[in-house]
């Protein structure tokens, strides 16, 4: 059974967009045998261009029905389906964060009538859905809108199935329920684990912890782990006995929860990740002139750094972006190697620090408001994200810019309260792994809200 589907969205940033209009048939590979189309209010700003490509309107959608008031019928509509859609990666992504807002985890196995078509039906001049229908003779009507393209991705994907005889491009295509290729053993392990953000304990019949691993979703990510067929996830699926699991509502308490207990533990399959988590640091130093400066170093725990990267390329990529947005000088962040004027003063977006120009108090303030940005030093602050139920939060607690440890609390409770801080933290080493993970997750990611502490609110 297929469910072919189209969906209009708000447009706008990745992963913020909003649905407008969704389209949905249920199709057994002959006939439409259900049908669901609406018009979604999306509670957020539709982009002009889409407005004008859609013809769908902020006003013609005041009374139109929440995703929420539709989910229920999508989930009816499309269960035990495989997801059909023209660039279906989009589709299934857009459908997938709307039900994670709702904290629903939907997935479905896709097939993409882009691909399909590229592979069955080659050298045509475009795979656009528009000119793709009429080079193929297939009507539609309402363009852009998810009804019409819906109906014309039924009638395309038809075509299709008929085009097809050999069927070895459709079984190969859709992603199946690898399931029913594993072993009983490995199979009810899978049905036991949620499909929530946390860590996974992986046990030899002795109760030994072989691997830790985390995950935004463990029930998914222990299928891929029981269905690779590489050295490493073989060796695992013949040695483990069972998995267990502790949820932790979020991913950056999952990678500290993670990291620490591979530390602790030392799993046999975890010898890639006993390593240190970054190899550069960002550090700052006074130049004979009296200029702050940062540079990009080899990763040194003798000395301090403002914060850590995987990576040279991702600590060039996050000082370019630093430079902008704190307008500092590319000569002294170590992005132009000169004895002159940096680049960025030939196009008059540095002040003239590299050249003495601009006043050094003026220029290392600038650095200096950088610096009580981003590093932890003298720093205490609690790091409030989601927690594992809705009526929860988690907390990590910085203290004396120190990595204290983590915990989750009831939103009835008063966290700045030290006793109930106490309470609830659970202490961890701080380690520069765990400072890499919160300074890497923070620069990537947004949390529900940073509050700083006056030093007697802490521990």
């Amino acid at each position: 059974m297929y469910a072919i589907l189209d969906i209009e969205t708000t447009g706008g940033k990745y992963n913020e967009e909003g649905i407008t209009e969704i389209a949905i048939y249920r199709f057994d590979g002959h006939k439409i045998v259900d049908q669901f189309c609406s018009l979604v209010n999306p509670e957020r700003k539709i982009q002009p261009f889409v407005v004008n490509l859609t013809g769908i309107s902020t006003e013609m959608l005041r009374n139109a029905p929440k995703f929420y008031e539709v989910a229920k019928r999508i989930i009816e509509i499309t269960q035990d389906c495989i997801l059909v859609a023209h660039n279906a990666q989009f589709d299934n992504r857009i459908l997938t964060t709307e039900f994670d807002r709702l904290g629903y985890p939907f997935e479905l196995d896709t097939l993409c009538t882009v691909e399909l078509s590229k592979k069955l039906l080659p050298d045509l001049p475009s795979y656009s859905l528009g000119k793709l229908v009429r080079s193929l003779g297939i009507p539609i009507s309402d363009r852009h809108r998810a009804q019409g393209d819906a109906k014309a991705t039924v009638s395309l994907f038809k075509m299709l199935l008929a085009k097809d005889t050999s069927k070895e491009i459709i079984q190969t295509s859709v992603r199946k329920d690898p399931k029913r290729q594993l072993e009983p053993k490995l199979l009810d392990i899978i049905e036991t684990a949620p499909p929530t953000t946390g860590v996974y304990y992986m046990h030899k019949k002795d109760g030994t912890v072989i691997y830790i691993g985390k995950s935004k979703n463990i029930k998914k990510r222990l299928v891929q782990h029981f269905t690779n067929d590489n050295r490493k996830s073989k060796k695992i699926q013949l040695e483990v006995a069972a998995v267990t699991y502790e949820e932790t509502g979020n991913d950056l308490i999952a990678q500290l929860k993670e990291s620490e207990e591979i530390k602790q533990n030392k799993p046999v399959f975890n010898r890639a990740l006993r390593k240190t988590l970054f190899s550069y640091q960002l550090s700052s130093f006074t130049d004979e002139i009296g200029y702050l400066n940062l540079r990009i170093e080899k990763a040194d725990g003798r000395k301090n750094a403002i914060t850590t990267f995987t990576n040279y390329q991702q600590a060039k990529s996050a000082v370019y972006k630093i430079t902008e947005e704190f307008q500092l000088c590319q000569k002294l962040t170590g992005l132009h190697q000169t004895q002159q004027s940096c680049f960025a003063f030939g196009v008059k977006e540095c002040y003239g620090a590299c050249i003495g120009k601009e006043a050094i108090e003026e220029y290392n303030g600038r650095v200096l408001r950088f610096l009580e940005k981003n590093s932890y030093e003298n720093n205490h602050m609690l790091i409030i994200d989601k927690g594992r139920e809705v009526d929860e939060r988690s907390v990590i607690l910085i203290e004396n810019g120190i990595y204290r440890g983590f915990g989750f609390f009831n939103l009835n409770y008063q966290i700045n309260n030290p006793d109930i801080l106490r309470s609830i933290i659970s202490p961890m080493a701080n380690n520069r792994d765990a400072q890499h993970i919160i300074q890497s997750y923070l620069r990537k990611n947004k949390v529900l809200k940073i509050v700083n502490l006056p030093q007697e609110a802490t521990m």
